[in-house]
């Protein structure tokens, strides 16, 4: 019958770079690991905490019964979507140029 080689201790002890091989594999596995466990952490604390939603200036009025539901910044504009869909498009001064209805 053939010989048995699944012991790994005896063919370890025949090829010594299977231990530090051994010891690698090792290391790198739990270094992997960590690594995962750290990416997994961060972008837990990263993504479960909500965004900040952008406040309305103070020097831009919106017409009677409506509130804000999408304010956007632009370089010279600024543009709110009312709760009704109405388009309002403001300049940096706060006065409105254009208004779209839905």
């Amino acid at each position: 019958m053939a010989e048995d080689h699944n012991d790994w201790r005896e063919t370890a002890k025949a090829v010594p770079e299977l231990g530090f091989l051994r010891a690698l594999v090792t290391a790198l596995s739990v270094v992997m690991g960590l690594g995962m466990i750290a990416i997994v952490a961060i972008l837990w604390m990263r993504l479960g905490a909500a965004a900040p939603l952008p406040e309305l200036p103070e020097n831009i009025t919106l017409p009677q019964n409506e509130t804000p539901a999408a304010i956007t910044f632009a370089r010279d504009w600024i543009v709110v979507v009312t709760g009704s869909g109405q388009v309002l498009l403001y300049d940096r001064a706060g006065a409105l140029r254009q208004q779209v209805q839905p």
